[in-house]
């Protein structure tokens, strides 16, 4: 993403405050949103963005980050039903253009993506490399084997 984008980051953990220190690194302007503002402790100290701590499936929440002025909206939180539940508000009522988010369940991407949500999903992306590094070693022993 180049800079000069507005984005909602929804969930402060370690996956929303690296995305936060890069975006804002890049020239981004940010909004960082979590329950818990202990959070944004780990956001690094050129970090230029907003910090606001709340619960993200409030409505008002999201009017007071300015979702609706947002270029993007990812939703990185540890669980699977915030981050779906603050994605379709995005989408459908702030009309935010991108909205990404997380998704633990490998089963629930399908629906994220029919509901237009691009997903990221740590399981199904450990389990492609894990195939991968393992058809990389099978390849090396048939190598070495002859």
């Amino acid at each position: 993403m180049t800079n000069d984008h507005y984005v909602v980051i929804v969930g402060c953990g370690r996956v929303g405050s690296l995305l936060a220190n890069k975006l804002s690194g890049a020239g981004n302007s940010l909004v960082v949103i979590d329950i818990d503002e202990s959070t944004f402790d780990d956001l690094s100290a050129e970090f230029s963005g907003f910090r606001l701590a709340g619960d993200a499936t409030q409505v008002a929440l999201l009017r007071e980050a300015k979702l609706q002025k947002a270029d993007t909206l990812i939703a990185t939180t540890h669980d699977d039903n915030v981050n779906l539940m603050v994605a379709q508000v995005a989408k459908n009522i702030f009309k935010t253009p991108l909205v990404m988010a997380r998704v633990y369940d490998p089963k629930r991407e399908q629906v994220y993506q029919r509901l237009g949500i691009k997903t990221i999903c740590p399981t199904s992306v450990a389990a492609s490399l894990f195939m991968e590094a393992l058809a990389g070693e099978a390849d090396r022993a048939k190598e070495s084997a002859s």
